[in-house]
């Protein structure tokens, strides 16, 4: 991401916004593990932080590092997650919506007031219930946004190998839940945990 701040960002600021949220979600595809949301607040009052891109794009080192440099300069941070309970009961579509709902409650009780603007990732949330800008692939075009980004993800693939620790037969602290080679090869040897999402696993277990 080049230049930090966006246009549209920036927009927002000249136009009179001083908290603009950026909002992103991590594990909507895995076959293990909950949704990871992270919304945010960045201060335009100091320079983007280099190097802040889509975390996808980003090593675990760097994105690690990111992290702790967003942590430290956000104006207020909050992080929600949709456990694989909430996944069964309302899908993933809108446990995601659900999770990214408790982020910005969260974010909003630590700010005192609800952002000027909210920018999320993706096609618009038609239950979110906030007015809301959605950014397709604005994890790799909006400052906030890929902020959030990363954060999520650091948070969820943590927590994806401290799991690992736990359940070692799926490669979580290798491939966080997705489901790759070894993780299938895992649930057809050692079968499911309480952390798998059945209908994902289902799936993916037909698959030639």
């Amino acid at each position: 991401m080049a230049g930090g701040w966006s246009a549209l960002e920036r927009s927002f600021r000249d136009a009179g916004a001083t908290t603009i949220a950026g909002v992103d979600e991590v594990g909507r595809g895995p076959l293990a593990g909950p949704v990871v949301v992270c919304a945010l607040v960045m201060p335009f009052d100091r320079r983007a932080i280099a190097g802040v891109d889509d975390s996808k794009k980003l090593d675990a080192p760097a994105r690690e590092r990111l992290a702790a440099a967003i942590r430290l300069d956000a104006l207020a941070l909050a992080v929600a997650a949709a456990p694989v309970a909430e996944i069964a009961r309302y899908n993933i579509y809108q446990a995601t919506a659900r999770a990214m709902g408790r982020a910005l409650d969260r974010l909003a009780n630590t700010l005192g007031h609800e952002p000027d603007e909210i920018l999320v990732d993706g096609k618009p949330i038609k239950t979110l219930g906030r007015p809301h800008h959605a950014i397709v692939k604005g994890d790799g075009s909006c400052y906030s946004i890929a902020c959030a980004s990363i954060v999520a993800k650091v948070v969820r693939d943590r927590l994806m190998t401290k799991l690992h620790a736990r359940h070692d037969a799926y490669g979580w602290a290798s491939n966080a839940g997705y489901g790759t080679p070894a993780h299938i090869d895992g649930l057809r040897r050692a079968g499911l945990t309480a952390h798998h999402r059945v209908s994902f696993c289902a799936t993916a277990l037909r698959a030639p």
